[in-house]
């Protein structure tokens, strides 16, 4: 193809892959701008955004309330480091301490995994001084890419060429709570779960599994961590995972939705755990940024002032009830709370499904060979949602052809 009739997309992609390690491989979309629940792409093209930038933009594009916040704070003070405060920051801190309704204190981090890093370190510095070596995990589960995240994290595939691990996990499968009984003692020193494992495959608990890890972890005395880095911020209708079971978990991890599309992450440590760490302890130079302060103040704002956690639960419902509708021989069902769902496949097609949707100008994710995974942004509305279910038996036909 010579370059004058060389698209746009396939030119920057080329210019990646040349730039970049190659630990992504090359994205299949170029994107160049959105709005809404659209985005469009370098070449013009339009998509119904149904994976939100993997459950991020909760606000979804160019929001006006997170505009409007982010423009006005970066014009003012963009960054300060954690040699000052500001008052961004502490109307943050003091917001997600109201919305948990429990005595609490605060860790702001620039994303999921450091927010993960400084749970850990809460845990760690907690066994030293009960004498509590072990931790407890769930098997598959993610917690993140760091080392330490990464020791906690479930999935041998991305996990085992880069331990050994400093620290001694033992892995239960997901949802038992009588192996996770059986595995949790007095030398653990925390239990580290998902409320639903999101790269897994958005795979929701057992009724009752949350309140049966509070309970152990009661009986023992070790922590337990929920980590909320997607489930949270009103994904499932609630602004956290935990709330479907009204437990509360030691220790909370949080970001993704959080910022809309800013980069933040929080730990919160509530009770005693919130005071675990000293001076010195712990620290981010980047972490609750005056502008990712503001951007999450603008999503708490409008989730509440819009009414979008009854909305998440209505729309959501049409989306898990219009998927489940749908006979085709590819479809197995669906998963999930609210709009952080799973299309379940009858075969390990879905990365088919996934190109299927983008050339029908629905962008979604394959998560696993047979799970496809839906988290668009919390403001979607109905029509999007008809035109995607409406869509999709013509999607699973091109994934089932597409061989």
């Amino acid at each position: 193809m010579s370059p004058q009739h060389d698209p746009a997309g396939q030119a920057l992609a080329r210019r990646f892959e040349a730039a970049f390690m190659p630990n992504y491989g090359v994205p299949p979309v170029a994107l160049a701008r959105g709005e809404g629940t659209r985005v469009w792409d370098v070449d013009g093209h339009e998509y119904l955004d149904m994976i939100g930038g993997i459950a991020v933009s909760s606000l979804g594009h160019a929001h006006p309330a997170l505009v409007e916040a982010v423009s006005r704070q970066v014009a003012t003070l963009a960054h300060t480091s954690n040699l000052f405060l500001h008052e961004p920051e502490v109307l943050l801190a003091e917001r997600l301490l109201g919305l948990l309704g429990a005595p609490a204190r605060v860790f702001l981090s620039n994303s999921g995994t450091e927010a993960n890093e400084a749970a850990l370190k809460l845990a760690l510095k907690y066994g030293g001084s009960t004498g509590r070596p072990r931790f407890v995990a769930a098997e598959n589960g993610f917690h993140g890419r760091t080392l330490g995240a990464l020791s906690l994290t479930g999935k041998r595939s991305i996990r085992d060429q880069f331990g050994p691990f400093p620290i001694d996990v033992t892995f239960v499968p997901y949802g038992d709570a009588d192996a996770l009984k059986s595995a949790v003692d007095d030398r653990c020193a925390a239990v580290f779960l998902e409320p639903t494992q999101g790269e897994a495959g958005v795979v929701p608990p057992p009724e009752g599994y949350l309140r049966a890890a509070r309970d152990v972890c009661d009986a023992t005395g070790a922590l337990l961590v929920a980590d909320e880095i997607q489930s949270a911020i009103g994904r499932t209708g609630h602004w956290f995972a935990h709330q479907h079971e009204g437990v509360l978990p030691d220790v909370l991890t949080l970001a993704k939705g959080l910022g809309g599309g800013l980069p933040i992450g929080a730990c919160i440590g509530l009770g005693e755990a919130g005071t675990l760490f000293a001076k010195g302890d712990h620290g981010s130079t980047f972490g609750g940024n005056p502008v990712a302060a503001a951007a999450a103040l603008a999503v708490l704002d409008t989730i509440d002032r819009d009414g979008l956690l009854e909305h998440v639960r209505a729309v959501g419902a049409e989306l898990s009830g219009g998927i489940a509708a749908i006979e085709h021989p590819l479809l197995a069902g669906v998963r999930g709370r609210g709009l952080w769902l799973a299309i379940v496949l009858t075969a390990d097609r879905a990365a088919a499904v996934q190109a299927a949707a983008q050339r029908a100008g629905f962008l979604v994710n394959a998560l696993q060979p047979d799970a496809v995974r839906l988290a668009p942004p919390l403001v979607i509305t109905s029509a999007d949602v008809a035109a995607f279910t409406a869509a999709l038996p013509a999607i699973l036909d091109g994934a089932s052809d597409d061989r």
